[in-house]
This record gives structure tokens, C-alpha cells and sequence, in this order.
């Protein structure tokens, strides 16, 4: 098999490798940007909303006879709630399960709390461990070089890269690098599979970004989204129902805006995205219910892919 083999070419029986990369770090560190720009499409929700993404999200891409898992996890922080403290242990569960453990940090940011907290932490993964600087478009370059020198110093990364998953500068690179990290054996994916997450999953999550994006500010961490019909037409379309689950039902006077204008608008966008993501049309209806207690509710960590935290 050739070494100048093509990302998506079929390996054949070649020698090929296949492995799990986990991406760690604190919120809003850039990391489901990066995982859309290593994949090539859209697999988990970016939001200016910090720690949007709630579960493992798993993107698979290509690099010649390689097949690379990445694994999206929650950012790591402070956990206070119910909902935080399950977020925390899945983002540590998916490192501990990876092959290679990737640590990116906003280069912007630097080193803070956060950060300080987790490189505390990663000595404890037996994995090898590499570093990402995210966002390197933002910084100049001593500062960037001083920043690598610095976390370097406090970990032993086996390897630095540089990137700005925004641009895609230098993203290429460290999925090759990344590609030959992994180890010999068969690809777990149909090659022209991006996610292992379910169509319902995924539309939930893009709706959920939709309802950020267009509200960032009126709605609290505090919502949820849930597919509950996916049902193909016979002329191939999709129908799909969907139930957005506020707390108050003042939230759920905002979700809905002014004569059904802020839900309209937000199902407009999320039918859009949902569209491309299933290669069909989708006819989406969008709920919003109110249900006070669903952050209690353990049938909804199950619906998220949680583990529901006993204290």
C-alpha cells in the first residue's frame, strides 16, 4: 500500500491502524471546532456558551490506511451542579479510555485556572500525551513559543502542535502526526462514516446549538433538547419531532418569542443543518415544554449519554 494514499481511499487489506484520540481540555477551548475541522463536517456543536458539549462525541477521520476516533469531551472544569459533576467524569472517563490523550489549550488564554487544574490531573492517565495551542492565529509568535516552552516544562508531551481549527492552519499536519501514533489493527468505521453518534443525537445537538446561538444571552445553561420522532416518508424525506425542555415557563416564553417567531427562526436554522447532516429533506416540529426538575431526572442523563451522579 502506498504511503501517498488519500484520505477516504479504501486501505484494502493493507497494513492499517486504527486507534481512539481524546480531546481534553477547559471550556471553550476551541476543541469541537477542531474536531468539525479534523473531521471535515460537523459532528458536535459549537456555541459561545460554555461547556455545550455534555457527552462523548466521537468524529472519525482519515489519514492514508489510518482511521482516527476522535473523542470530544465535555470542558474540563469546577464542577457545582449535578449536570457539572457528570460532565467532569465523562470528560476524564473518555481520556482514560483513549490510546493518545490530547490536551488543547486556547493559546489566547494561556495558562489559567482551568488549565492548572487539569495538567494537575493528567499525570494520572498512563497515555501518551500530546499538546495542542489552539487559536495560534490570535497570538504572535513569541508569546506562542513561550507559552509551548512553558507547558512543556510542566508536562512531558511527547509532541507539540500548533493550530487554529478556525483556519485550519496546521490542523493537516497533526492528524498525520496523530495517524501514525496509532496502533496496527483494523478500522472500526465504514470509511465514508464521519460519527458513531445516532441522526436523532446529532439533530438534538444541532438544535441545541441553534437555540444558543439565537439565545445566548435570555436562556440558562439549564435547557435541553430531545429527538423524539425521526420517521422516513416515502418520498424520502424525514419527519422529525423534537421537545426543547426549559425550567421556568418564563424561559419557555422566550424560546418561543414574540407570535412564534423566536422558535420559527430557530427551527428554520435547525432544519437546515439537520438536512445536510441526513443528505435529505427534514419537515422538523419543535416543542418546548417545562420541566422543572429534568437536571434530577436520571432518564435524561441516560437520554445524554451521562452517567447520573448519586450525590
Amino acid at each position: 500500500m502506498s504511503d501517498e494514499q488519500k484520505p477516504g481511499q479504501n486501505p484494502g487489506e493493507g497494513n492499517t491502524r486504527c486507534g481512539f484520540v481524546a480531546l481534553i481540555g477547559a471550556p471553550n477551548a476551541g476543541k469541537s471546532t477542531l474536531l468539525t475541522a479534523l473531521v471535515g463536517a460537523k459532528v458536535s456543536i459549537v456555541s459561545r456558551k460554555v461547556q455545550t458539549t455534555r457527552a462523548l462525541v466521537r468524529g472519525i477521520a482519515l489519514a492514508g490506511t489510518a482511521q482516527i476516533i476522535f473523542v470530544d469531551t465535555p470542558g474540563i472544569f469546577a464542577p457545582k451542579r449535578r449536570l457539572d459533576r457528570a460532565m467532569v467524569t465523562s470528560a476524564w472517563g473518555g481520556a482514560g479510555d483513549a490510546d493518545v490523550v490530547a490536551l488543547l489549550v486556547d493559546a489566547r488564554k494561556g495558562v489559567d485556572e482551568e488549565v492548572e487544574a487539569i495538567l494537575g490531573r493528567l499525570g494520572e492517565l498512563k497515555q501518551r500525551k500530546v499538546l495542542i495551542l489552539n487559536k495560534i492565529d490570535t497570538i504572535d509568535r513569541t508569546r506562542l513559543l513561550g507559552l509551548a516552552a512553558d507547558l512543556n516544562a510542566r508536562h512531558g508531551f511527547i509532541e507539540t502542535f500548533m493550530v487554529s481549527a478556525v483556519t485550519g492552519d496546521g490542523v493537516a499536519t497533526m492528524r498525520d502526526r496523530l495517524a501514525a501514533m496509532m496502533p496496527e489493527g483494523p478500522w472500526l468505521f465504514p470509511e465514508d462514516e464521519v460519527s458513531d453518534a445516532p441522526l436523532r443525537s446529532l439533530a438534538a445537538e444541532i438544535t441545541r446549538e441553534k437555540l444558543y446561538e439565537r439565545l445566548h444571552d435570555e436562556l440558562p445553561y439549564q435547557s435541553t433538547v430531545e429527538t423524539d420522532q425521526w420517521k422516513t416518508l416515502k418520498d424520502g424525506s424525514a419527519r422529525v419531532e423534537q421537545t426543547i425542555f426549559v425550567t421556568r415557563e418564563s424561559q419557555r416564553r422566550i424560546v418561543l418569542g414574540h407570535g412564534g417567531q423566536t422558535i420559527k427562526a430557530i427551527g428554520e436554522a435547525a432544519r437546515k443543518d439537520i438536512a445536510e447532516a441526513a443528505d435529505c429533506k427534514v419537515h422538523l416540529f419543535l416543542f418546548v415544554k417545562v420541566r422543572e426538575n429534568w437536571i434530577d431526572d436520571p432518564a435524561r442523563y441516560r437520554e445524554m449519554g451521562l452517567e447520573f451522579p448519586r450525590n
